[in-house]
This record gives C-alpha cells, structure tokens and sequence, in this order.
C-alpha cells in the first residue's frame, strides 16, 4: 500500500520545495514539439529540472512517445532521480472500444511508477503537466490513486524472499500537487478492490477448491459486516441446483452457491423513502477447470486456476462498496464448481435439469461454466433485483474475437450498455459490445431431446454463450454478460497489469455501481 500525500500551492511552487528520490515528469509529443520545449504542457513544469529537460529534449534524447521512461540520475539539489514518461499523441482517434482521455495517463503512470519503485527510489513527486485535467470531475485524481496502489502489484506469496532482490520495489509514497485527496482515495479504493481479486484469482487449485473459497468468503463477509449464505452440496440438492450440482459431480470437492450482501442504508431507511436501487453481481467460480470428460489439452489447461476469475471479481467489488459506502443494496452471489473427469463426472449426452426447470443436454462438458451461471442467475432473479450483471471466464471465441486486453459485453438493455461503457471508459478497461440477438444461433441452442443443448457451433460461440445464459434471466430485468476470457489473464506486466490474474472488470463493475 502506498500513501499519497497530497500537496498544497500550484505544482511548480511545490516541486522547488520538494526533496525527495525521484521526480517524474508526464509529457506527450506535443509538449517536446512546442514552443515551451521541455516544460510541461500548461509551460510551467517543475521548475528545479527544468533546463535539464529541456537540454534532453533539444538534444532529442527524449521525445515524448507512449510508453517511453527516461532516467537521469542528479548528482545535485534536493532530488536524486528524474524521470521522464512520455504519453504520446495529446490529440487524435479516440479509442472506438474502451478508453477515454485518462487511458494513457494512467497505463503511462502506472508503469512509470513500478519503474521508479523497482529502482530503489522510495518517494516520488509527479508532476502532470496539465495533462489529465478535466474540469471538476477530479478524474485525474482517481487515476493517481488507481496507479499508485496497481504499480506495485506482483503475486509473489509462495517465492522465497530475500534482500538482495533485483527489482524489489520500495516506493513508499506519491507526492502530488493540488490534487484532491477524496478523489485520490477513490481511485485506492477502485485498485485495491481489483488488487483483492486478483490475490484470490492467482491462487492455485490445490489451495482454493469450492469449499474453500466459501470459507474465504466468509471470512471476507464477516470481517466486513456483510450477509453471507452458503449452500453446500445437500442444500443446493433441496434447492433444485441441478446444473451446478452436475459441473461439480465428477470432482472430490463439492460445489458451493455463496450468496453475500451488501445494504448498509437499508435499515435506517423510512417507509416513504425511496427504496436502494438493487444490483446482483453473479461470478463463475471454477476453481479448476480440466474441462471434464471433454479434457482440455495441457496448452490450454494450464491458467485455468482463473477460471474463478468472474467470482473473485464479485468479492472485489464487494470490497470496494463497503469502502466507498455505496447508496445501493448489492448482491454477490458466486457459483463454485470444481470440473474433473472422474467416475462421476459429467458425460456427453446427460441431460440435467436447471434451477428454472429447464432441461440441458451436454454437448460438451468443457462448456460448464454457463451451466453454474444458469443456475445463479436463476436465484439472482428470485431477488426482484433492478440490475443482474454476470462476470465470467465463459468462451475462448471471446478471447478469439477481441484478444488479450478486451473483454465482450453482452446485453439486450441499451441503457445499461451506455452505462457499462461509460463506465469502461472511465475506468481504462477496454469494453466491446457483441451481439445476441442472431436468430440461427438461437436456433441453434434447441436440443432434440431437451430444452438446450449447452454447446454449438465453433462459429459464434460468445454469442451462443451469452444466448444460452439469457435463458435463465427473467423477462423485465435489466441484465448484462461480460465474457472477460481474453483478458483474464497476463503473461507479462505492463501498463496496469502485472502476471497472472487481472481481475478485469472490477473497476468498471464499481464505478457503474457508484453511478447509480
């Protein structure tokens, strides 16, 4: 956790008092181009390095394109370090997916930042430039406070530590100038609940299995005054959880449904107020996903620890409306199923019967996590909630269709799309709407012999996921899908995502939240 410590005056008054490590510098092409050469975007950047910046500008040593950091050490002043990080073009095509103008300050600051922690530095002061200002949102400040707790993550539980680590990060504290420090705090908020997420997502099958990760959401629950409900394996028996029952069966460790909740204004309320905006939060939880008797090769079983990634999700944003106090009753309900191929594993053929009463025949057992949804969403509808949004690891053709750093949004309520992707493009994540409305693949989800069949085609399959799913929602609710399987997962750092687990989605999930 790092502090940041929010300063008074205008930027260059507080940079020539300060004395500290490193001194990092934000500039975009333009700002080396103009006319202030070296001096910041708004002409008065921070004064105690102003000629060395711009001597390296002139010089062309630096040139301001995105993603590039250069270090010169100073050998006098009160500042050991500078650094300079250039976001490239100020102007131009606004990303058509997901990012608004905040995008490259906080994927440039963020990596900057882990740069200057990874090398020795302990304080840093930032200077902006005058980038990222944007009236009285203070959304500059939130992306400040989202990079300085993100830039140091790593997943490093189970490596032995030692001193002499190359790399080891040390950055203590951010100091920033005029920034405003509830907006700061907001954006820590946001990070630290996708930093939870990720924590739990990184963790391997042998340590969280369906029983395990209830235990840990209890804890979670209790730890913040929130409800918390847990269905084991005879319960969801009583309770009609066919399908979820059916993706755990062939497993050692049985499922579980956990259902956590979130009100912290509903006691106190009147009879005659209006009554808290309802949102349920509903996450796969496949603790292990081998693909059951349908087995997945070893290239493609390998991340599948985060195959839980949609319900790690959910306790992040529980997380963060707790911290944020949220003026909104919210749900978290989580489906967890471990798929192996043992001797009561799920077959090719079966047909089992939903929650909804619906009948299933198994296409493909690999295809299980809409099965758990089905039977989740089921009960999230039973709350009579205003807003449903499902999290899920569900399709390789999402990952297929949109890559490693975009995930699918599925829905049929425009409103709550324009939501979602505001919120998105707040917040950095690059969100694509996709279709399900194609009728041939909706003939296609009938079974000969069943209501469903839960696989189709190679052709479509985020669509036909997200299809198959919109069967167990309830006609009036508003309720969107987000198939975050291409972006679940990092195979190396940059920008806001270090190795392994992302948590995708948290951020966006809680400024929607925080909107209602």
């Amino acid at each position: 956790m790092i502090d940041v410590a929010v300063l008074g005056g205008s930027a260059e008054g507080a940079a020539e008092k300060w004395e500290g490590d490193a001194l990092l510098v934000l500039m975009s092409e333009e700002d080396c181009k103009g006319e202030a050469g070296g001096r910041g975007a708004d002409g008065k950047f921070a004064a105690p390095c102003g000629s060395c910046v711009g001597a390296l500008v002139e010089r062309g040593d630096f040139d301001g394109k995105k993603g590039t950091v250069t270090k010169v050490p100073l050998f006098e002043g009160k500042v050991k370090n500078l650094y300079l990080a250039g976001l490239g073009k100020s102007s131009g095509p606004k990303s058509s997916s997901g990012a608004d103008g905040s995008a490259p300050l906080r994927e440039v600051l963020t990596s900057a930042l882990r740069r200057i922690g990874r090398e020795r530095n302990e304080s840093a002061f930032v200077s902006f430039g005058g980038h990222g200002e944007d009236g009285k949102s203070g959304e500059r400040d939130v992306v400040l406070g989202e990079a300085a707790e993100l830039c140091g993550y790593v997943f490093d539980k189970y490596k032995k530590k030692e001193d002499g680590d190359e790399g080891k990060f040390v950055l203590k504290t951010v100091f920033a100038p005029g920034a405003d420090a509830e907006k700061v705090k907001q954006g820590q908020v946001f990070a630290r609940a996708q930093i939870l997420a990720r924590d739990l997502a990184n963790e391997p099958g042998n340590v969280v299995n369906p029983p395990a990760l209830a235990e840990i959401a209890a804890r979670f629950a209790e730890e913040r005054g929130l409800a918390c409900e847990v269905w084991d394996e005879k319960r969801l028996a009583r309770e009609n959880m066919g399908a979820l029952l059916a993706v755990g069966q062939g497993s050692a460790t049985p499922p579980r449904l956990i259902h956590l909740t979130c009100a912290p204004g509903k006691k106190g309320r009147s009879a005659g107020e209006k009554p808290l905006k309802k949102i349920v939060f509903v996450g796969k939880g496949i603790t292990f996903d081998s693909g059951g008797l349908d087995l997945k090769s070893s290239e493609f079983m390998k991340t599948m620890k985060g195959d839980k990634s949609g319900a790690c999700n959910v306790l992040g944003i529980l997380d963060g409306a707790v911290k944020l106090g949220l003026e909104a009753e919210i749900h978290g309900i989580i489906a967890a199923a471990e798929n192996m191929p043992g001797g009561r594993a799920l077959r090719p053929d079966d047909i089992i019967r939903a929650r909804n009463g619906k009948t299933i025949e198994i296409d493909n057992t690999d295809a299980e996590g809409r099965l758990v949804l089905a039977d989740a969403l089921a009960v999230a509808c039973e709350l009579k909630p205003d807003v449903v949004i499902d999290m899920a690891t569900l399709t390789g053709a999402c990952a297929v269709a949109l890559g490693n750093w975009s995930a699918g949004l599925f829905t049929a309520d425009d409103a709550l799309s324009e939501a979602l992707l505001a919120s998105a493009r707040r917040r950095g994540e690059r969100l694509w709407r996709l279709p399900m409305d194609d009728e041939k693949i909706g003939e296609s989800l009938k079974s000969k012999f069943a209501d469903l069949v839960n696989s189709g085609s190679r052709y479509g399959g985020a669509t036909f996921g997200a299809m198959f799913l919109a069967e167990f929602v309830e006609p009036g609710i508003a309720w969107a899908h987000m198939d975050i399987a291409g972006a679940d997962f990092m195979k190396e750092e940059g920008g806001l995502y270090a190795r392994g687990a992302s948590a995708f989605g948290v951020r966006t999930c809680l400024d929607y939240a925080a909107g209602l």
